[in-house]
């Protein structure tokens, strides 16, 4: 037998201990500053108060904040807003502008319907909407939008087909900021 393997295997063995023994404290250490690492059977700590953030109740706390209202007109803000941002990237030439004004007359009065509605809704929850109500709330939303893009279409189609090319391919590709989820 030869002394090479020894060589090779004791080494290997010294770095498995220490790293080993470096895992073990780094995973007992509490992470602050203030104490010292901790054995792994101590108690778990304390839960912290609901007004600290740490309670069962903090999604109903947050609920009670979330304006239905606000989200609502934060929708239509996002979407004028991304309205005045295509139609910079579009570069439209004079002869497309008037198709453009004919679109934006159309998606201003479909946003002043769905602000319309965006009034009645409540600025603030006291609870939780029950699965419901949820379903509900996104089905009128749906057709609200719904409603809005048919009101829009006949304009934006007319719109499209005055684009050269390459201000089509700006309309053809997805767009992925403006929802959650990448879906646009």
């Amino acid at each position: 037998m030869s002394i090479r393997p020894v060589y090779l295997v004791v080494p290997t063995a010294l770095v498995a201990a220490v790293g080993l023994a470096w895992l073990t404290s780094a995973t007992a250490f509490d992470g602050g500053f203030d104490g010292a690492p901790q054995i792994a059977q101590a108690a778990p700590p304390a839960a912290q108060p609901p007004a600290a953030g740490g309670g069962a109740d903090r999604g109903a706390e947050r609920m009670r904040n979330f304006s239905l209202k606000a989200a609502c007109e934060e929708h239509i803000a996002r979407r004028l807003g991304n309205r005045a941002y295509l139609k910079s990237r579009l570069d439209l030439k004079p002869e497309q502008v008037t198709a453009w004004n004919t679109f934006e007359r159309a998606s201003d009065a479909a946003s002043a319907k769905e602000k319309a509605k965006c009034a009645s809704l409540p600025t603030e929850m006291k609870t939780p909407p029950s699965f419901a109500d949820r379903f509900n709330l996104r089905e009128e939303r749906m057709k609200t939008r719904l409603d809005s893009l048919e009101a829009v279409k006949p304009s934006l189609m007319a719109l499209y087909a005055t684009l050269t090319p390459e201000q089509k391919a700006i309309l053809d590709r997805p767009m992925m900021g403006g929802h959650r989820h990448g879906r646009g």
